[in-house]
């Protein structure tokens, strides 16, 4: 098996050193994210264990994927799975409630992630698991005044709790989530092409 040498480690050891990451940057990451995301599910695969564990930084500073392992293939637009799988802070509603679920879980796990990174911790964080469950079903969602409105509105979408209505769930899928005034500062053909620097 050959693999690409990715010198920069996991993306959690970053946001551990540094706590949280400013909104230009979690901009730029946020966008990676979401192409490569993207690009698994138009491949028809839902990806289902996205956190910043299983996010390497390149050389450059660039991200990629890694850790496949949950990954399901054949799932069309409107195809649904059941398999409760996951890191606990990033299962998105539906599946905690053993709901048969979409590609949308993988929208709800970029929500937590893009807070996570503005703020340092989860939305819905406890390290007590059963609570923590509790709290993703039923606790409101709030935001630390230091947050720009484009971002909270973005966080607000993606964590929606409807996956139906959920930022992303359409068959449009990433393209829907490209269009929302957070991205506007950035170019996709230079996001795609790496010329933006970390």
């Amino acid at each position: 098996m050959v693999l690409d040498y990715v010198p920069g480690g996991e993306l959690f050891g970053r946001l551990k050193e540094e706590g949280s990451f400013s909104e230009q940057r979690v901009r730029l990451y946020a966008a990676e994210i979401l192409v490569g995301l993207g690009h698994l599910h138009s491949l028809k695969y839902v990806y289902r264990d996205l956190k910043p564990e299983n996010i390497l930084v390149d050389s450059d500073g660039h991200l990629k994927l890694t850790d496949f392992g949950l990954v399901k293939t054949k799932m069309e637009t409107d195809s649904t799975t059941s398999t409760f799988c996951g890191t606990p802070e990033y299962i998105a509603p539906e599946m905690l409630q053993q709901q048969p679920y979409t590609k949308s879980v993988d929208w709800w796990s970029f929500g937590i992630l893009v807070y996570e990174m503005l703020t340092g911790l989860p939305p819905f964080y406890d390290e007590n698991v059963n609570k923590m469950y509790r709290m993703i079903l039923s606790e409101p969602l709030t935001f630390p005044d230091s947050m720009s409105p484009e971002a909270q509105d973005l966080i607000s979408q993606l964590l929606d709790r409807n996956p139906e209505t959920r930022l992303g769930a359409s068959a449009n899928d990433y393209e829907d989530i490209k269009k929302h005034p957070f991205f506007a500062p950035l170019n996709w053909d230079k996001v795609l092409s790496k010329q933006y620097t970390p």
